[in-house]
């Protein structure tokens, strides 16, 4: 049992490689992963197998390899990057004497360090509730070792050891809390809708800068850090095109690789900000070796949110990093920027307007002075830029709806 909460844990990375995925590219994100959540990561374990070993995952002798290895290094902390059922975590806590946990966990710790909002908390909450209930009985002796450190954070020991029937109500709870906060959002998105609010979502990889470009475009200070799930919560601002039309930016949280589908589901309601956007910006990072991944792992998780029809701009940040990227890229719709020097930032938002179908028309207009109030209607529904009094009324240059181009057509110069 550690005296110090705040011990820094010294972690050892496993992975069983069945052929299912390149083991070697997940461990480095897993390396990523445990770093981001405050771990030191002292080596990186995988070993060849048929299948995965029903009691350890791994085999007997590697996992005592791995026991004397922590021995040596005095590491306190075994990561698998696999979900463990509970007689696993069990079996591996008492082969090795060490504290287990696995990929999920580890990312919901993440989560729980970086929720903000009370619907965040709600959501991390109910994810590691749900993903604990199964797996009581293979925790109890592990959890009661770890005193705090990474995988606990969250709801607190005292609920993670309660009794099922306890968490079920905590669940049914926390569940009909996030049904009324997810009301309530779906009442401002229809009212964006019925206000005519267009919205462009930002969603990609997790580190890839999409918050950094965020805050160039608008100035929003969301916080930008080189970690994996910097933005958990999303932030929306608003952005202006060149066009003179106002939408509203919104920063979503980040997408890995092998997200379990109930991760998914569990922030869903995180995510719906970018399933009922209007356009979808996929950022990747063009300077990484695994981009065509990250632009895979975006897409197939917008068509498993339902929005495989929303219009997408792959943007492609970090550019400013590579000399030669032609070679590595063959996409159709996709902007070069650099979001750290605002590189292609023109490029980007003219590419926007260009996707995004036009609401309103900009045109300039005289409207007779007996015909004021259309004045007041283009002002409520669009946009006026400039207003001058001539002899046969008042000239606008101004952004019209086209649900009242019909009324002022006649009166475009």
């Amino acid at each position: 049992m550690y005296e110090n909460k705040e011990e820094i844990q010294r972690a050892i990375l496993i992975a069983a490689d069945t052929g299912e995925f390149d083991v070697d590219v997940s461990l480095d994100e897993l390396a990523e992963l445990a770093e981001s959540a405050g771990a030191e990561v002292l080596a990186k374990v995988s070993q060849k197998r048929p299948e995965y070993d029903k009691a350890t995952l791994i085999g007997s002798g590697r996992l005592e390899e791995v026991k004397l290895f922590a021995e040596d290094s005095d590491a306190n902390l075994l990561i698998f990057d696999h979900e463990l059922t509970a007689s696993q975590i069990r079996n591996i806590s008492d082969a090795t004497g060490i504290d287990v946990i696995d990929r999920t966990m580890l990312i919901l710790d993440i989560f729980a360090q970086r929720a903000k909002t009370r619907e965040g908390t709600l959501q991390v909450e109910l994810a590691q509730q749900r993903y604990r209930l199964p797996r009581l009985g293979g925790q109890g002796q592990s959890l009661s070792r770890l005193g705090g450190g990474i995988g606990t954070r969250g709801p607190g020991e005292s609920k993670l050891e309660s009794d099922r029937r306890h968490i079920r109500r905590r669940i049914q709870a926390l569940e009909e809390q996030l049904a009324e906060l997810e009301k309530r959002r779906g009442n401002l998105r229809a009212r964006r809708k019925k206000d005519g609010i267009t919205t462009v979502a930002i969603v990609g990889y997790t580190n890839v800068g999409k918050s950094t470009l965020l805050n160039a475009l608008t100035d929003a200070g969301v916080l930008a850090e080189d970690k994996l799930f910097a933005t958990l919560d999303p932030t929306a601002r608003s952005l202006e095109l060149p066009d003179g039309r106002s939408v509203m930016l919104v920063d979503t949280v980040g997408l890995v690789r092998r997200l379990p589908h109930h991760l998914v589901e569990a922030f869903k309601s995180t995510l719906e900000e970018a399933a009922n956007a209007d356009l979808l910006l996929n950022v990747c990072d063009v300077s990484s070796e695994e981009v065509q991944e990250q632009i895979s792992v975006t897409e197939d998780l917008m068509a498993e949110l339902g929005v495989a029809g929303t219009p997408m701009i792959t943007v492609l940040n970090k550019c400013d990093k590579v000399e030669h990227f032609e070679p590595v890229i063959n996409l159709g719709n996709n902007v070069m920027i650099s979001a750290k020097t605002g590189f292609g930032f023109d490029a980007l938002l003219n590419k926007i307007a260009q996707t995004l179908e036009p609401s309103q028309v900009r045109m300039t207009l005289v409207i007779p002075y007996d015909k004021g109030g259309l004045i007041s209607e283009i002002r409520a529904e669009g946009k006026i830029f400039d207003e001058q009094y001539v002899e046969t009324g008042t000239q606008i240059d101004a952004l019209v709806d086209k649900k009242i181009l019909h009324k002022v057509e006649q009166y475009r110069v």
